[in-house]
């Protein structure tokens, strides 16, 4: 049934088309369930993937029951329609294929729940406009999946709308809220921003909506929350997905109807605030799932960016590294350009600031960077196992390609294994190392011997 599915991006084995990907678009004819007859086009020059599922702020609603809230996306990459299963209930199919995500060239068949679209090409015989921008603001980058998202940042910077930005931990979604603010009416107002992970939930009233005196225990003054610093301004809520659920009524009366109350007062205050809300969330699970709800979600999701992780703009990895040397205080003609390909070839899981921090460390290092055999291997804060096998496969992958002799490539990997070990022992324990040491089999001497040589957990 069709062409056969193409491997995921990390596989090699992947043939590029000889075809642009700004000149390409893909036709999805729905054959089969609901919304059968219904024809879709993806677009090469399209800012943000397609998502298809039930939810309200899906790109394609679809009205096939056995579908999810948001089932699965779909974009155009390096020509090919690239189709991601967004961990669905039932699953995404391509040629009777359950996928996480493939590439396709046209003639496959996608079944998401009972509903079944047919894959169409179409090559454009004109190019599709793109941003010839190789920046928005303090935003950097020249790849196409950045340059498709400079004139939809330009419509909503004239826009006083909510809106979402998405994008995994480190793609700058702060920085791309502040060029939004920067090139809005509202550049002369304030920049505030709240970060949900940074206040102890007992406060979190207080920060966003203010407090009288007295209103509680140590209130010995009245103080403005963030809605009234922000006014006149621009308000990022960073980590929206974040915040507790009690609050979450209070925050959709505060963006519908631009007033607060402070925690203790009686009087509403009004307020004129640009709210953006960043998440590395996935917003609709977490509606999906009960903690979060579901009319602050669509209040807020008037207007999204879903900002690409570095992996996917490559093209921008050594602009970037150019830009953050010299940012740093390296000089041109010193940057290190041997270290390029290590620099292309790493899959950056911290995305944008972990280059950042790479970069910033070999300015510091100078010539003992190549010596450095952990440079590019940073912790990042990314939950889940899923993410620490990714890093744990990264830094293997990272190992194996220094061209290390064997005795020194397998030193560093045995070193780095009983470092994780030791951590993950001890933190079973409660850090007691006679507990840990009795547990692995090993004497505690020993244990405390691999602590001693290890370095400790960040």
């Amino acid at each position: 049934m069709g062409s056969p599915v193409h491997p995921s991006l990390s596989e090699e084995t992947v043939l590029r088309p000889k075809r642009n990907a700004a000149t390409t678009s893909f036709q999805l004819t729905f054959v089969r369930g609901p919304d059968a007859g219904v024809v879709l086009v993806v677009d090469g020059a399209a800012a943000c993937p397609l998502l298809l599922g039930t939810s309200e702020v899906c790109s394609v609603r679809l009205r096939d029951p056995e579908v999810s809230r948001r089932h699965a996306s779909l974009d155009v990459y390096d020509a090919y329609l690239r189709v991601r299963d967004l961990g669905s209930k039932n699953g995404t199919f391509v040629n009777d294929t359950r996928v996480g995500e493939a590439l396709l060239t046209g003639g496959e068949e996608i079944q998401i729940g009972s509903t079944v679209a047919r894959v169409d090409i179409e090559v454009k015989s004109k190019p599709i406009p793109v941003s010839p921008d190789t920046s928005f603001g303090p935003v950097l980058g020249s790849s196409l999946a950045m340059r498709r998202l400079y004139p939809l940042c330009r419509r909503l910077a004239e826009s006083d709308v909510p809106l979402v930005i998405e994008g995994e931990t480190g793609t700058g979604k702060e920085v791309m809220a502040e060029a939004l603010h920067a090139a809005s009416r509202r550049a002369s107002g304030p920049f505030v921003v709240f970060d949900c992970t940074a206040v102890p939930a007992s406060l979190l009233e207080s920060a966003l909506f203010g407090h009288e005196k007295g209103a509680f225990t140590g209130a010995a003054s009245a103080r403005a929350g963030v809605f009234e610093e922000a006014h006149g301004g621009t308000l990022l809520i960073d980590e929206i997905g974040d915040l507790e659920k009690s609050l979450q009524s209070k925050l959709l009366r505060a963006i519908q109807k631009q007033e607060i109350r402070r925690l203790g007062g009686s009087r509403w205050l009004k307020v004129d605030v640009r709210l953006i809300a960043a998440t590395r969330r996935d917003l609709d699970k977490e509606v999906q799932a009960g903690r979060f709800r579901d009319d602050l979600f669509f209040r807020l999701a008037v207007a999204r960016i879903a900002l690409p992780p570095l992996r996917d703009r490559r093209d921008d990895i050594e602009p970037l590294a150019r830009h953050f040397w010299e940012l740093y205080g390296g000089k041109e003609s010193t940057f290190p350009v041997h270290l390029l390909d290590r620099l292309l070839s790493h899959s950056w899981p911290g995305n944008v600031r972990e280059l950042a921090n790479t970069v910033a460390r070999l300015v510091a290092l100078g010539e003992l960077a190549d010596s450095y055999s952990e440079l590019f291997r940073q912790p990042v804060p990314i939950e889940g196992e899923d993410a620490e096998f990714a890093m744990a496969r990264d830094f293997i992958e990272n190992v194996v390609g220094q061209n290390l002799p064997l005795a020194e490539a397998r030193e560093q990997v045995l070193r780095e294994f009983e470092r994780r070990y030791v951590v993950h022992l001890l933190k079973l324990h409660g850090g007691d190392s006679a507990r840990a040491a009795a547990a692995s089999g090993i004497g505690e001497r020993y244990l405390r011997m691999i602590r001693a040589r290890v370095r400790p957990a960040t």
